[in-house]
């Protein structure tokens, strides 16, 4: 890197104006020698009140070089603040020119003092607020801090387009990194934190090694609620901001809690579509749930691109048996393409461990984040002006269990008492709380609520307990209008008490500072929100009642009637949401869900958007408790769909296990209201999912079920399906004269009852060919796929298109080995149809069927990265979902694959895995293909 040029000294100006008390002179004279670089490298010139001469007129002279000056530096200490001549005369004159923005002010907190309640102070980014290095040091610590004002004033001097960073004292250059422009960061959507943050000097150098390291892809922070994750973060990221993002080509962030902190409102489907569309993906719709999260994997890791997830664990199961399991299939194939292969870096906060992720070795990173220690939260009171000894302070910093929230809160809460004294903290009441992780903070919450008292504060606070999420403008005037909500709006109704009151709040750090992006909303930290939530629903539960139904009116009439994407969507979604906090379940069914997100039978949301996930947390707002008892409120009808619903998306989504269980819910209503068509389909449905699981004998024992209760209906269309839901059973047992016993029964009455439908076609015509590709009959097996293939393109029949492709192409390939010389030109070019196909339709139950067969296909070519390339896809479908018969295919050609390349070794444990797949489910299909290949490697 070359040497900045020096101006000539004619070039040289005042400014620069150093504002500070005559007390501080050493913290001023600490500041010089980054100022005099400034000077000599780019001729920027400083000027202080040193520099006055001996019988000038002192006081023209002061205000002639704030009048020049661009930039101030202000030393912010208990001195500057009691000094009467700046904070009369300096200060009014420099916040002017600030106002009219005609100079840029930088206040550097120096010493200990009180900064955070002098409002002007308060607005600005103070320099540094590292409590354990509040003293300018330019030996130590703090140097990084100064050299980071020098740049931060040469970029707001310079006129160049690339800044040129200023060097260190010592000579050696700092690294130069090229600006980004606006288009290529966005990070609105992450939380506005407070401007604190002590005792994480080791964490923020984790991270910048994590972001030098070509070794770690991801990094996850883990750690109670409160103690700093998000401000953490934010801190981080300003220091790259300066720094100009340090190389990276685009800055992405993301908060889930903006969608909502709880599993009912939340999933990544937003994030998914946003992210890929803002990363170039030229079809952000497409595939299935899985295939988007590969996609956006590989769109952010290949440039070296810094994505943030603030706030995951909403979508991380908080089962015990699967405890921090990611919940949404494309965020979760994401992480893991991320994982394997990423030239930047993925950071994520979250309060759940993320299980499994040891297996990528250094390429994933986990900080947990302890409790703030005794020496950090005495620091942090101490800046709150709170008074009394170091082992008093630290005493009463270990009581409050040393968690970062609950100190932030107790150092406000006691410099509102007259002296400070920490002794102030013994009086405040201990309360048992069912969530001990936050009864620390809780207890402050609680007590600022009782000194509060009812008024327009505690009317604001409880406002935010409405929400899981910041509450948009909007939103918080309906709740206010007339008339007025009693224990909630009763103190808010005039805009001047509010504003007053939010001000107020904000000054305590009971509510956060205004939004960037909604400056009229209101947020909180979630454990406040969650305080004062409890607190309505236990003490007011008709103000909970009302509050959520006025939200719900107003979300409901102010989306489209008919939104046609997600960002439109979701005002329909908090809808269906509050409206069943309401009690309106009934209502917000029927009204909201089925008629304006569903749009009746089209299933909108689904087909159109490929929101499984969403789709899926709007059903659970009309579930007790988890997704096993649909609300009592719902006629039994609405329960039966809502359960079978709900298994679709868990099915679709790649939850086999989870699906289970509300599928066997709709099953017994069914039958004990004797719908014998209803309860055949939802038999049938449950006989498909054990299957995909690999549970054979429940499999078996469901899908006649199925067929014993089609007989009992008037339906020939399920007495057809149940048949064939049957005979797949009996394909993957190897029992194959049965099953084709059964599928020409099945044949004959899809005839008798539609005479021009010659042949079985999608799914039933899928199972037909299996077993006739099973039996070496391949002419017969592509013949019907044909046929099946035009019905399917006649009706947009995504799914049973892809199928009937997938049959060609497994067809071709069995046809092709018949050859002498093979040639696998037809194979190929159907199965990349399949599987794009399959990808279209979302399907993901589906998709293994596609990715083993090319990965044979490509062994027989020997493309063996092509071929592991799909099988590693395959292994992290079924494992992640819990598909053992596609795990099993999976094992069994990945050992074929290390044959094929004379990896013996490699293949054994395969084979092995195979085996005892095949013991455990009964997947007899397969016993021939495993005794051939353990001959082989044994």
């Amino acid at each position: 890197m070359s040497k900045p040029s020096k101006k000539s000294p004619s070039e040289n100006k005042t400014e620069i104006f150093v504002s500070y008390s005559h007390k501080d002179e050493k913290w001023k004279d600490m500041l010089q020698p980054h100022l005099e670089i400034l000077k000599h490298y780019e001729g920027i010139s400083y000027w202080d009140d040193r520099q006055i001469g001996v019988g000038d007129d002192w006081y023209s002279n002061i205000e002639e070089g704030m009048k020049n000056a661009k930039v101030a530096i202000c030393l912010i200490s208990a001195n500057y603040l009691a000094s009467g001549f700046i904070r009369n005369e300096e200060v009014p004159y420099l916040l002017d020119k600030l106002r009219k923005k005609e100079m840029l002010l930088i206040p550097i907190l120096v010493d200990d003092c009180s900064w955070e309640f002098v409002p002007w102070l308060r607005s600005l980014q103070m320099i540094p607020r590292d409590g354990e290095c509040l003293a300018i040091d330019y030996e130590g610590k703090e140097s990084k801090i100064l050299k980071q004002v020098a740049i931060s004033v040469q970029k707001h001097i310079g006129e160049v387009s690339e800044v040129i960073l200023v060097q260190e004292v010592e000579g050696e250059p700092i690294p130069k990194w090229v600006p980004l422009s606006e288009k290529d960061i966005d990070i609105t959507r992450l939380p506005m934190t407070g401007a604190e943050l002590f005792g994480r000097n080791d964490e923020l150098n984790k991270l910048d090694k994590f972001w030098e390291s070509e070794a770690t892809n991801v990094v996850s922070f883990v750690a109670w609620g409160g103690v700093g994750k998000s401000t953490l973060i934010n801190k981080w990221l300003r220091y790259m901001e300066e720094e100009n993002y340090r190389g990276a080509k685009r800055v992405f962030g993301w908060s889930f809690y903006s969608q909502g902190t709880n599993d009912k409102v939340t999933s990544a489907d937003q994030f998914i579509r946003k992210a890929l569309e803002w990363f170039g993906d030229d079809n952000p719709d497409e595939g299935s749930a899985w295939d988007k999260g590969k996609r956006l994997g590989k769109l952010i890791g290949e440039e070296k691109n810094l994505l943030v997830l603030d706030g995951m664990e909403p979508l991380q199961s908080g089962l015990k048996e699967e405890r921090g399991k990611i919940k949404d299939p494309a965020l979760e194939m994401m992480l893991k393409q991320l994982t394997k292969k990423n030239k930047g870096l993925c950071v994520i906060t979250t309060r759940e461990t993320l299980p499994n992720m040891d297996k990528f070795g250094n390429a994933y990173q986990e900080v947990e984040l302890d409790q703030i220690s005794k020496e950090a939260g005495r620091a942090l009171l101490r800046v709150k002006g709170v008074r009394g000894t170091d082992f008093r302070i630290e005493k009463a910093v270990e009581k409050f269990g040393n968690h970062a929230l609950a100190i932030n809160l107790l150092g406000s809460y006691l410099h509102d008492i007259p002296g400070h004294s920490i002794s102030e903290a013994n009086k405040i009441k201990r309360t048992r709380f069912k969530d001990k992780k936050s009864k620390h903070p809780r207890r402050v919450i609680q007590a600022w609520e009782k000194r509060l008292g009812e008024g327009p504060e505690l009317n604001i606070l409880r406002i935010m307990g409405l929400f899981d999420r910041p509450a948009d403008e909007y939103a918080i005037k309906a709740l206010r209008q007339k008339p007025v909500i009693n224990n909630l709006t009763s103190y808010i109704n005039s805009d001047k008490k509010y504003l007053v009151a939010l001000s107020k709040l904000r000054s305590l750090n009971l509510i956060a500072e205004a939004s960037q992006k909604d400056f009229g909303g209101l947020d909180a930290h979630p454990i406040i929100r969650q305080h004062f939530a409890e607190q309505i629903k236990n003490n007011f539960s008709d103000t909970w009642v009302e509050a959520n139904n006025r939200l719900y009116q107003y979300y409901k009439n102010m989306a489209k009637e008919f939104p046609d994407t997600l960002e439109e969507m979701q005002p329909l979604f908090f809808a269906v949401a509050h409206g069943c906090l309401a009690e309106k379940y009934q209502e917000a069914f029927d009204e909201v869900y089925i008629e304006r997100i569903s749009r009746r039978n089209k299933f909108y949301t689904t087909r159109n958007l490929g929101a499984f996930g969403a789709d899926l947390a709007i059903l659970r707002n009309f579930f007790e408790e988890k997704l096993s008892k649909p609300v009592s409120h719902l006629n039994k009808n609405h329960q039966a769909l809502i359960n079978n619903l709900v298994g679709f998306r868990l099915k679709s989504l790649g939850f086999i296990i989870e699906a289970v269980q509300p599928m066997k819910t709709a099953l017994e209503i069914r039958e004990s209201s004797k719908l014998w068509e209803n309860a055949a389909i939802n038999a049938g449905n449950l006989s498909e999912l054990y299957l995909i699981f690999g549970n054979l004998k429940l499999a078996t024992y469901y899908a006649q079920k199925g067929v014993k209760y089609s007989d009992q209906s008037d339906s020939e269309l399920q007495k057809m399906l149940m048949r064939t839901t049957l005979a797949d059973v009996l394909i993957h047992m190897n029992k194959m004269h049965e099953a084709e016993k059964l599928l020409v029964k099945a044949e004959k009455i899809r005839t008798e009852w539609q005479p021009e439908i010659c042949w079985l076609y999608g799914l039933e015509g899928f199972r037909y060919c299996n077993l006739l590709l099973e039996k070496k009959r391949i002419k017969e097996a592509i013949d019907r796929a044909e046929y099946s293939i035009k019905i399917a393109e006649k009706n947009g029949w995504l799914v049973n298109i892809a199928l009937g492709v997938l049959t060609i192409g497994k067809g071709e390939y069995l046809k092709a080995l018949q050859e002498e010389k093979p040639s696998f030109s037809q194979a190929d070019k159907a199965l990349k149809q399949a599987i794009y196909e399959l990808r279209k339709a979302g399907h993901l139950d589906y998709l293994p069927h596609g990715l083993i067969a090319r990965a044979e296909l490509y062994r027989a070519k020997e493309k063996w990265n092509d071929a592991q390339d799909d099988l590693d896809e395959v292994f992290d479908i079924s494992e992640s979902s819990g598909m053992r018969l596609h795990e099993c295919d999976a094992h069994l050609e990945q050992a074929r694959l290390y044959l094929a390349q004379g990896k013996k070794d490699e293949a054994k444990p395969h084979v092995e895995s195979a085996r005892k797949l095949i013991e455990d489910t009964g997947y007899h299909r397969r016993d021939s293909a495993l005794k051939e290949l353990e001959e082989l490697v044994n």
